[in-house]
């Protein structure tokens, strides 16, 4: 019979919060291959191991009498369910790597797919099989009305590619407090349409709806918070961009990004260092102006999966997955005074997953009106306190109506309202 979660192995876990977490960051379209040509997913799948619980793992394992590489964890991954069709996945020690070579060929007829990351040790003890959101395959660039919308919160990234060659793709990241182009990892952004009015700052107004040329935005980290100056992004196309272009902004699309209020600023990269690039006025065309290949990104909006687990009771002979994923909850229940607790899943082998939810208990004055329940229970108090032996109210001897809901208080949150603003470009 499987070991089944004590109350003290809980209480250890949530002392210590040794958790593992396996993070899919991957685009949400994907572009189709044709013919002998292969279109690699750009920018590629990436794959993180997070949580102090992969270095606890491994200890506990080599203590078992396994060897480091018995401990490592690896990883394979696939575009499909067929464990044939995966690719392995360079760990080495790491905690992310990247899928280079992914496409998807013509042959192909789904138009979704989702990644299938396959985790286990170097012993083969097998971890689970992990799947990331859904990707939409394309033929190419839409020309179409589509665009990315703000509304939800649109998370981007931004990469380079000199002379269309694969080997000089270079990916907008943050790391170490500095803005970076990066040839191994990417960063996601969040895309913060602001009213053209808005001033510089660390804490700036976002408003709703489609992100079209010409529009001031804001870039800021989706993982540090760190942001970028007000941005106006262009549309680009041969090295010119136009600052009258006002169709909405789709994916795979050539932009530029304007520094607001600068003499003709644009975002740009000299191999890893971020700069300021100044544009020259277009001698053909007043509306346009002139910018080099380091100033023109590609956008593309993105998606990430997230899994958490912990083994509570020690290992466990079957995989982890599939991993329960708790997106937000809501109820109720009487308490005597406020209570906040985190929401934690437990399989009945005692492998333990986190929510990065809260459960919380407000004391209110009195039931809910819809709730004839809790009416009847109060009614029922109500009269049995009216005697002299007891003085206690309905309300000090109940605790009030609680609400317990879910709060997400995880990595992503807080960040529309705020953020640390990059106040220097070399």
């Amino acid at each position: 019979m499987a070991p089944v979660v004590t109350g003290e192995a809980m209480r250890n876990y949530l002392k210590d919060k040794d958790d593992q977490t396996v993070l899919i960051l991957h685009a949400k379209v994907a572009q189709k291959s044709y013919g002998n040509e292969k279109r690699f997913f750009c920018p590629p799948p990436c794959v993180y191991l997070m949580g102090s619980g992969w270095k606890k793992k491994l200890e506990n394992m080599e203590k078992e009498g396994c060897t480091e590489q018995e401990a490592q964890p690896c990883a394979f991954i696939g575009i499909g369910n067929s464990e044939q069709e995966m690719q392995q996945l360079h760990l080495e020690g790491k905690h992310f790597c990247t899928a280079k070579t992914l496409y998807i060929s013509d042959s192909d007829k789904r138009k979704h797919f989702m990644l299938s990351v396959k985790m286990l040790y170097g012993n083969s003890a097998n971890i689970g099989f992990f799947l990331s959101k859904r990707i939409k395959v394309i033929s190419k660039p839409s020309k179409k009305k589509q665009s990315l919308k703000n509304a939800d919160r649109t998370k981007v990234a931004l990469f380079n590619r000199l002379r269309s060659q694969t080997v000089s793709t270079r990916y907008l990241h943050v790391e170490g407090g500095n803005f970076l182009a990066s040839s191994q990892q990417w960063g996601a952004f969040y895309i913060h349409l602001l009213d053209d009015e808005e001033s510089e700052g660390e804490e700036f107004a976002v408003r709703d709806g489609y992100i079209h040329y010409g529009q001031t935005v804001k870039l800021v980290c989706s993982v540090t918070g760190m942001a970028l100056p007000r941005l106006v992004i262009r549309k680009v196309d041969k090295q010119t961009a136009s600052m009258d272009a006002d169709d909405p902004v789709s994916q795979l699309h050539k932009c530029a990004f304007y520094l607001k209020d600068t003499d003709r600023m644009y975002l740009c990269l000299s191999q890893e260092r971020i700069i300021q690039f100044q544009a020259t006025q277009s001698s053909k065309e007043t509306n346009k102006e002139m910018v080099n290949d380091g100033a023109s990104w590609t956008i593309i909006s993105t998606d990430k999966a997230e899994y958490t687990f912990y083994e509570g009771m020690g290992p466990v002979p079957t995989p982890v997955t599939p991993v329960p994923v708790v997106e937000s909850l809501q109820g109720w229940r009487w308490v005597r005074q406020p209570v906040q607790v985190p929401v934690t899943l437990v399989r009945n082998d005692g492998v333990i997953y986190a929510t990065a939810l809260t459960f919380t208990y407000t004391p209110e004055p009195g039931p809910r009106p819809h709730c004839s329940a809790t009416g009847a229970i109060l009614r029922t108090r109500s009269a049995s306190s009216s005697s002299p032996a007891s003085s206690s109210s309905p309300s000090s001897s109940l605790g009030g109506l609680g609400d317990a809901h879910g709060v997400y208080s995880g990595s992503d949150s807080g960040i529309s309202s705020g953020a640390s603003t990059m106040s220097v470009l070399s």
